[in-house]
Order: C-alpha cells, then sequence, then structure tokens
C-alpha cells in the first residue's frame, strides 16, 4: 500500500481542478472510503506482521477483505481522476475552417455507415468523446476524435490522426464511468435461489410419461411469483434491465437499440403468458405417453450381444386398415 498516499492526493488534486458537477461529491466520497480503507489495511497488515501465524493474525487478515473489496471497486476512479494530471493535448494545427470540413466529413460517413466507432468515455468537462474510424470514399481510412453524440447535428470533430492509439492519445482524458444502479457490485455476496436450469427441465419433459409432469416443467420455467422464478420470466427481465442500460447511455443511436430490447421484453412476457396457457391446456388433457413408446431393454455387460429393443417401436395403427391388394 506504499503508493496509495500518491495515487489519492493526485486524484483529490485533479478533482479539485476540475470543473463543476454534481457527482463530483460522490467521488470525493469514494476517495474517503479508499483512504480509511487502506489505513485499515496497513493496521492490519502490521498487527499480523507482530505475531506471524497466530490465531489473531489469521482473524486480523481475515477482517481486511471488505477493505480490500473498496480498493477493488473504486480504484479506478481514483486512477481516472489522478490522469486528469496528464499533459493537456497539443493544440490541433487545424483551422476552424478546416474541422468545420471535418466534421461534415464525418456526419457524411456516419449517415452512410462509414465512421465505425472505436472507444468513447466522457470527458472533465461532460462531452461524450468518441474515437472513430472514417472510411472516405477512396477507401482510405483515417482515426478521428470527435465531441457529441455520432448522430446529433452537435457533434463536432476535435482532430483526426494516423491511427486509433495517437487520437486517444491527443484527446482530452476520460473521467470515471457511471453504473447503471448505484448500489450494484461486482463483489457482493450473490444472491443464490432454488432456480432450475433449462437444461434439468428439457430432461425432465424428456423422461416425462403424463402430460402432467410436461405442465409442471412449463409452470416452473414461467413461475413468476415462486421463491425461485421461472427461466422465461428471468430472460424477460435480463432483456428489460439490457434496455434500461442501453436508454441510459444517453445517445440516440443507444435509444434506438433500447426500444428494440425494451419491445423484446413485453414480447417474452407476452410468450410466457402463452407458455402458461399452453402448460394449463396440457395438463387439462389428463393424458399419459401410449404403451408402445417404450424404454429400451439393455443387456448386462459382457454378454457378447448389442442391446436391443424389448419391444419394436412401431406407430400407433391406423384409424382405418387398408384394403390389401392381390
Amino acid at each position: 500500500m506504499q503508493h496509495t498516499g500518491t495515487l489519492l492526493t493526485a486524484a483529490r488534486g485533479a478533482l479539485d481542478s476540475l470543473p463543476p458537477a454534481r457527482y463530483h461529491t460522490e467521488w470525493s466520497a469514494r476517495l474517503d472510503d479508499l483512504q480509511y480503507a487502506a489505513d485499515q489495511i496497513e493496521q492490519i497488515l502490521s498487527q499480523a506482521a507482530s505475531e506471524p501465524g497466530s490465531e489473531a493474525a489469521r482473524t486480523a487478515q481475515q477482517a481486511m477483505w471488505p477493505h480490500l473489496v473498496i480498493w477493488a471497486e473504486h480504484t479506478n476512479t481514483a486512477c481516472d481522476l489522478a490522469d486528469q494530471h496528464q499533459a493537456a493535448p497539443a493544440a490541433t494545427a487545424l483551422s476552424s475552417d478546416e474541422l468545420r470540413e471535418w466534421t461534415q466529413i464525418a456526419r457524411a460517413a456516419r449517415s452512410s455507415g462509414r465512421l465505425t466507432p472505436y472507444e468513447s468515455w466522457y470527458d472533465a468537462d461532460q462531452r461524450l468523446i468518441t474515437i472513430a474510424v472514417l472510411e472516405h470514399e477512396d477507401e482510405t481510412f483515417t482515426a478521428v476524435a470527435l465531441a457529441g453524440d455520432l448522430d446529433s447535428p452537435d457533434v463536432q470533430v476535435l482532430g483526426h490522426y494516423e491511427d486509433e492509439l495517437e487520437a486517444i492519445g491527443a484527446s482530452p482524458p476520460p473521467v470515471p464511468p457511471g453504473v447503471l444502479h448505484p448500489s450494484a457490485s461486482p463483489y457482493a455476496e450473490r444472491v443464490h435461489s432454488a432456480e432450475v436450469s433449462f437444461q434439468a427441465l428439457i430432461q425432465d419433459v424428456r423422461e416425462a410419461r403424463r402430460a402432467s409432469d410436461v405442465a409442471e416443467a412449463i409452470e416452473t420455467a414461467v413461475d413468476r411469483y415462486g421463491l425461485s422464478r421461472g427461466q422465461l420470466v428471468r430472460l424477460e427481465e435480463f432483456v428489460s434491465v439490457c434496455a434500461e442500460f442501453a436508454q441510459a447511455l444517453g445517445t440516440q443511436h443507444a435509444q434506438r437499440v433500447a426500444g428494440r430490447l425494451g419491445a423484446l421484453s413485453r414480447q417474452f412476457a407476452v410468450l410466457t403468458a402463452e407458455l402458461r396457457e399452453a402448460g394449463d391446456d396440457l395438463s387439462s388433457t389428463v393424458a399419459v405417453l401410449p404403451p408402445h413408446r417404450t424404454r429400451h431393454a439393455h443387456r448386462p455387460p459382457g454378454t457378447g450381444h448389442p442391446a436391443t429393443p424389448t419391444t419394436l417401436p412401431v406407430a400407433a395403427p391406423p384409424a382405418t386398415m387398408p384394403a390389401h391388394r392381390r
């Protein structure tokens, strides 16, 4: 943890120099969390070093885990803020007229599908910065840096470069990106439910003998209110959350994708309801499979004979027997 102080000092200095924004308070709180966690880790390591191998040392090391999680969650915030100290990009050699011309070229390329995004981030001025590859009509390529929504009439070219890495190095550095749900954490304890996998349900149907068995498998897949929600309900929820994320991106293209995902989520909801009705109808048949659909018997190993079915899997007899031809 010897470099944490340097990192946090650089991050705080950069944060103080940024243009005001409402989310700076939250970033400052993250830096406070990192400092507290670093102090606790250092204290725990000191205690463990004084009594190596003891029960107290092992207990202290276990107590270090929550503080390590804080660093795992928020280190990128500190690093992104510290990077704001990097040298400002050299002023572009392009005149204002040339930048307008390149902006028109980029907009035309976007409209015709010849502008391919490579990477994007937000800068300290809350601008969306995108590095993209522009294909010219003569099939040559140029890396460009743009500010703003690529599909907005306000998008502007900041400069053009030999390749994407040069464009990234000459562009404003990124600030920490946001999250969809503030309480979400990749290191939080996962809630394990008793959900049944689709593979298990498929196997249940393959082994089923009664219509009620299959209806029960369908009910498991579409269960919306039980302790373990059904797979199709989870799929609907998954697509809905993806739509929420796309909508939160805020760009015009992402909002169109959000609309598609939202429509898919609604279609899954309709599909789930129809499947539930079909399962109820299947259950009401109280039917069983006909006896000619019998399992194959297997001879014991070492008998020298291949496994043979006990009865031939013949089709069910037709309702009317055809006349014999002479």
